[in-house]
């Protein structure tokens, strides 16, 4: 069973991280590369693109491309920890450079990351005894994507690289603590009847957001608002079509790998 759920795993992330990488370049990250003219210091524009389509600058990874994953890394953008009230800055190490080389590791981020949400799609689907095929696998990927993508976007949307934010140690506890929370409530409002376990999902789904998101004293952003914007809804959209394309690829290939085992 472990062989089949890795093979089924990096199978399914190669595809749909491929097919996510494509819709990047097009997308996200255009709007990444615009947004770094607006950034300050001049010069230092490193990795962004990779992850950051995926989710946007909410500081589970500080800015950047190369998803360096602290913890799921979702809404990423690699690079250095940005003070409260300060804008997000680079890190001075290594990255990729523009072209065919960052275009590369983009790709290679989101294989990545498509391969990790692969690998726990299969794990829930298995712990939830459901029948693991392309209807099922979406309809778990829709709550995945409410857990890591939309509730904690409520508090941090994505970000453009150059904009304030909060400390990013807080920030990447909010968003996890509030994908978890997010994603146990699902579980009890949808998945468990009795009443003790509705009224905990909806103080689940309600706490992350009633404690509030860690956010700089003031707004700044060198970006116009439009692109600020334009590059939030994307980020979004990007994310959702990496968990759908995720699920279709699982459901696709679980049963055809069966076969072929057997």
């Amino acid at each position: 069973m472990f062989n089949r759920v890795l093979a089924v795993a990096l199978v399914a992330g190669l595809v749909a991280g491929l097919a996510i990488a494509v819709l990047q370049h097009f997308t996200t990250t255009p709007l990444i590369l615009a947004g770094e003219q607006y950034e300050k210091p001049e010069g230092e524009a490193a990795l962004g693109g990779m992850a950051a389509g995926l989710f946007g600058a909410h500081g589970v990874l500080a800015r950047g491309d190369v998803v360096t994953h602290n913890v799921v890394k979702a809404h990423s953008h690699g690079g250095a920890a940005a003070d409260a009230g300060a804008a997000h800055e680079h890190g001075e190490g290594w990255s990729p450079a523009d072209g065919l080389e960052r275009t590369a590791f983009t790709a290679l981020a989101t294989i990545v990351t498509a391969i990790g949400f692969a690998l726990m799609l299969l794990a829930v689907l298995l712990v939830a005894g459901e029948p693991i095929d392309i209807r099922h696998a979406l309809a778990f990927a829709a709550a995945a994507f409410v857990a890591t993508g939309l509730a904690p976007a409520l508090g941090l949307a994505p970000e453009l690289p150059g904009s304030a934010a909060g400390p990013l140690v807080a920030r990447q506890v909010w968003w996890v603590s509030t994908a978890v929370a997010t994603a146990a409530a699902l579980w009890l409002l949808i998945r468990t009847p009795a009443v003790w376990a509705k009224i905990l999902g909806f103080v689940l789904l309600l706490a992350p957001h009633v404690v509030g998101a860690p956010h700089p004293e003031a707004y700044a952003s060198g970006a116009p608002a439009e692109l600020a914007g334009h590059f939030a809804a994307a980020s979004l959209v990007v994310h959702a079509a990496l968990w759908a394309a995720v699920a279709v690829a699982v459901g696709f290939f679980w049963p055809r790998l069966a076969r072929r085992a057997a």
